[in-house]
């Protein structure tokens, strides 16, 4: 049977680009450079998650805010916690196993929430830099689309 790989430095050497693959490794890239930029505040990408969540929906429950996130109630927790004690989120009620606490963003919280975006407007920048403003026009509605899809599965 014949060798069925081609010779190092050939072109059929190297596979076609797979969409999926680049926007993984993208993705990557994107979030180190946003998690360095919230590095500075003491959080991470999942914390401005969580109170993007919480913003949009005030008074969700740790549980409700876990399954809009897809990780577990606990690890949730962890991560609220975390924003509790900067000040960025206030809980009322539910102080014991079974009673269920509401979560609030507060004015650090939002100030957390535009540090967040404006990392990503410059990474948008960036991007248009490098594509074309009417390329990333053109591409923020298509990755919407495919957003959606997934989100349907």
């Amino acid at each position: 049977m014949a060798d069925e790989q081609s010779e190092p430095g050939s072109d059929a050497a190297v596979p076609a680009p797979s969409a999926a693959f680049l926007l993984t490794v993208l993705g990557r890239q994107i979030r180190e450079r946003v998690d360095s930029a919230l590095r500075e505040e003491g959080i991470a990408v999942r914390h401005i998650s969580a109170l993007g969540h919480l913003s949009r929906r005030p008074g969700l429950s740790y549980s409700e805010l876990g399954r809009r996130a897809a990780v577990t109630p606990q690890s949730m927790q962890a991560t609220l916690n975390k924003l509790e004690d900067l000040g960025a989120v206030e809980r009322t009620g539910g102080s014991g196993r079974g009673r269920s606490a509401t979560l609030f963003v507060t004015d650090e919280g939002r100030r957390l929430i535009n540090v967040g975006m404006a990392s990503y407007a410059a990474l948008d920048d960036t991007l248009a830099e490098h594509l074309g403003q009417d390329t990333l026009r053109a591409l923020t509605p298509a990755l919407m689309r495919a957003f959606r899809a997934f989100a349907d599965d």
